[in-house]
This record gives structure tokens, sequence and C-alpha cells, in this order.
């Protein structure tokens, strides 16, 4: 009897045909935050001292101390803020650095916010200087300076409102103002994940997305998601959308497999660019050193998006390594592509 295999999407007629109408589930995928501290998956040490601050606060009927999170993108941050607002049962306002172009716009949400608000500032490395400095005094005084009039006839004077926490999130910690940072009374890092907490996460987010996973698959997506909830999420609904189309009722290993075969995902997490940077510093510069502002041009990327998007994994990873004279490729990099980073026939001193 001939063994019975899994169906292949090139086998399926019209596979690559959108639907005009949104798939069963769409509407959920919203709802994949978690809600509390309970729910949140990760960062214990970090979760186990939020807990501790947000209890006594409440306790003491006072607004949360100012909280400053930093990290790579994706790892939740914006998440954590609004956890935090729940658990204190408080209003959540929300903007980013980059929205706030003058100090009356600022002025205008800290002017409206209520007693004990959440403030949620995104990016704050971005600030401009005059709101940086409108900042200061609201955070330490619950007091906002303003000017009335012009020229001689000008003064300041001070508006009280009402005590709030400002959350303020960055991936660039770094380019943050020292003052600034030493106004806020709470620091939290956030670091990559381990592979059971983003397995743990990938089974939550698939029982709410109502899509059955099995514990292998599940396990090969966790090691595939670069360590962050996001693109776990993301692989997870792509996942999905091959399950279906396969007529699978469960994301199986076969499925996930195939999916990040056509995604060009490989078991590391690492994608075709991330394997395309890596191979230009190993085959046009023998495995490095190169500068950053060289390998950007080499790879048509930004020097930005090269730092903050690709460089913080492949260097996690143990793929790659900063040096003072540039980026270069380890030994464990070169061993992932198949690759030896030879110069001049002998071999270089990143082995």
């Amino acid at each position: 009897m001939a063994k019975k295999t899994a169906p292949s999407l090139d086998a399926i007629p019209g596979a690559g045909i959108a639907r005009p109408e949104p798939l069963p589930g769409d509407e959920k995928d919203h709802n994949l935050r978690p809600r509390s501290l309970g729910e949140f998956i990760g960062q214990a040490a970090m979760k186990e001292n939020l807990a501790v601050f947000i209890r006594a606060a409440r306790e003491r009927n006072e607004s949360l101390d100012h909280l400053f999170l930093t990290g790579p993108p994706g790892l939740g941050k914006t998440t954590l803020a609004q956890v935090v607002a729940r658990e204190l049962a408080v209003d959540f306002k929300v903007t980013s650095a980059p929205a706030l172009e003058k100090p009356k716009d600022l002025a205008g949400i800290l002017t409206t916010v209520t007693e004990k608000t959440v403030f949620f500032i995104d990016e704050i490395h971005r600030l401009k200087p005059a709101i940086e400095e409108m900042l200061y005094i609201a955070m330490e005084d619950y007091e906002l300076d303003w000017i009335i009039g012009q020229g001689p006839s000008a003064r300041t004077i001070r508006i009280p409102i009402q005590p709030f926490t400002l959350v303020g999130a960055t991936t660039k910690a770094g380019n943050v103002s020292s003052p600034l940072v030493s106004r806020f009374g709470i620091r939290c890092r956030f670091d990559f994940y381990n592979e059971d907490d983003i397995k743990a996460i990938v089974r939550r987010s698939a029982g709410i997305l109502d899509i059955e996973i099995d514990d292998d698959a599940a396990s090969l997506l966790a090691v595939s998601a670069r360590g962050t909830p996001r693109v776990a999420n993301r692989l997870l609904r792509r996942m999905r959308d091959f399950a279906q189309v396969l007529g699978q009722e469960a994301i199986t290993v076969h499925v996930v497999e195939e999916g990040l075969g056509r995604l060009e995902i490989d078991r590391l997490g690492l994608e075709k660019h991330d394997r395309e940077i890596l191979r230009i510093i190993i085959e046009r510069y023998a495995g490095g050193p190169v500068g950053a502002e060289t390998l950007a041009i080499s790879v048509g990327e930004s020097v930005d998006t090269l730092e903050d998007y690709y460089e913080p994994f492949l260097i996690q990873a143990g793929l790659l390594q900063r040096t003072p004279r540039g980026r270069m490729v380890t030994a464990q990099g070169c061993r992932h592509l198949g690759l030896d980073a030879v110069r001049g026939g002998q071999e270089p001193s990143l082995f």
C-alpha cells in the first residue's frame, strides 16, 4: 500500500489567488497581546519586580513611578505599557515622539490626563529638545512651564497637572539624554526570549487564533522566531494560512517546514537578507572586518536599518561580531552558510 503523503501547495489549484473576503479568524488577530502580567510570557525577573512596584503603588493610592523600557523591537515594550495600565486600573494614553512637533502638543495631552494615567511615548529618543525640557518639570513636579506674551512683557506661569506615570520606550537607549533617563524611577531592559518562552507564546497565540498546532511544530517555530514574540506571531499567522490552503486541520511539522521553506527562513530564523549580509562579508571582504557604511551600501540598506534591525539578532546568535575595525563573520556564521572565509590562502583572525 502506497504511503500517503501530505499535500503540497504546488498541487492546489488557485493557491495563489487572493480572496476578497477576510479569512475566518482574522478578526482575532489584534487580540494576541496579553492583557495582564499573568498572561505576559517571559522576562520573568522584570515581571516580578514590576508586580511589586505596581502593588505598592496601588496600596499607597499613588501613581506608579515613571517607567523606562529599552530593548530591540518586537519584544513587548508597548504591550507591557498597556499591561501596566490595566494592572493599575487607570487610563492609558499613547503617542510617539515624532508626533509631538511642538511643546503645545505635549501640553495639550498632559493638561487633559486624569489622575494616575499611564502616558506612553514610543521612540522617546526622538523627542525634540524643547519638548524634552518641558517633560523634566512635568515628570518631577507635575507642572508645566508656559510662556505668556512676547518680548519684554513675556512671563512664565506654571500650570499644575494631575500626577501621571510616563512610560518611555526606545530601541536606542544610548540616544536618550542622561537628564531624561535620570528622571525615570523604574528602568527595564528587554532581552531576547528563550525557546521555551517563545514556544509558550506560540501555543497561546494558536489558541486565540483557534488553530491547533503540534508540539514539534511549535518547537520548530520557536527556534525560527529569532527570540522575538512579534516574529513568532507573524510566522504563526503565515503557517495558519499554509495549513488552511493545504487542507490541514492543525499546523504540523510538515506545514511549518514547507512554509518556512517558501518564506526562505532557515532553522536559526535567518531570512534571505540576513544570510546575504553574512555571505557578502565572507565572499567580498574575506570574512571582515568591514565598516558599517561600506556594508550597508553593499547590501542596499541604510546604516540605521543594518544596525537596528539586522545586526542585533546576528550578533546575539553568534554569527556576527562588531569590532573597532568593523563587522566580522564568526566561525559559527561561516559554518552555518557552509562557507569558508579565507584571506590570501590563510584563515583570517576571526577564526
